[in-house]
């Protein structure tokens, strides 16, 4: 699919599903800029795709701080020649506080919303600069199928933002050949899914989907790759859920 000589960032990328993005994005011939604010994380998944013949380097980044993600940005680039490919997948999921809408602290809200939301426009705003350099690129943003649900609090009003924010940055940076688009996983098979929310609830809710199954970093790879494909180069602003069925929009 022509990814061969091509540079990619995976933010939050020391682990979870962004770990599947890079060491993916490594086999399929990108070198891959593992980015996260966890650098021994960071430095584990890039001495992994590195020890498998891949290409890779580990870097730390706060993607809520502008001057972070343009640091970000400016290393990858020199390092390994030029940015083509971004991957917003840096979150607070794991370990996240659960509150309610009337009682979190307004603290965390904000802490929260910096990652979840302002990090996926920092990082893009740092790396599309590069992007033209290189007469384009593609950029996916991890949202989540809790965009669409009214019961899941801050951390689906971060995801249903992200969105927008994907579309407006769509039609913005369009014409200079930048397409994004967004993946919203379903319940998904990681260690974060399984300490981040109720007991029962995944299971209850993967037994209403059409496809019945817990979805696995696989599923989110595979859409990654057409995504970021050339078989993909006229669609951007959509979000794709990868969910077995769990929402259905007309």
């Amino acid at each position: 699919m022509g990814f061969s000589g091509k540079v990619a960032i995976v933010t939050g990328a020391g682990g979870g599903i962004g770990e599947g993005y890079a060491k993916a994005l490594a086999e399929w011939g990108c070198a891959v800029a593992v980015a996260d604010i966890n650098e021994a994380g960071a430095q584990r998944v890039a001495e992994a795709i590195v020890a498998a013949g891949g290409k890779a380097i580990a870097v730390k980044v706060d993607v809520s701080s502008e001057d972070s993600t343009k640091a970000m940005a400016t290393t990858v680039a020199g390092e390994l020649g030029g940015i083509d490919y971004l991957i917003n997948n840096a979150a607070i999921y794991g370990g996240m506080q659960l509150h309610t809408m009337m009682d979190v602290p307004y603290d965390y809200w904000k802490k929260f919303m910096s990652v979840n939301m302002d990090g996926c426009f920092l990082a893009t705003r740092a790396v599309a600069p590069y992007m033209e350099q290189r007469g384009g690129g593609a950029i996916i943003n991890q949202s989540s199928s809790a965009a669409w649900l009214s019961r899941a609090g801050y951390y689906g009003i971060a995801k249903l933002a992200l969105n927008g924010i994907t579309q407006n940055m769509a039609m913005e940076l369009g014409p200079k050949n930048i397409r994004i688009n967004g993946i919203a996983p379903g319940p998904t098979d990681t260690e974060a899914t399984r300490t981040s929310t109720a007991e029962g609830l995944v299971d209850s809710i993967v037994a209403t989907l059409a496809l019945a199954r817990m979805g696995q970093v696989k599923d989110m790879v595979d859409a990654c790759r057409f995504l970021l494909s050339d078989e993909a180069g006229w669609i951007t602003g959509q979000i794709l859920c990868v969910d077995g069925g769990f929402i259905m929009r007309p």
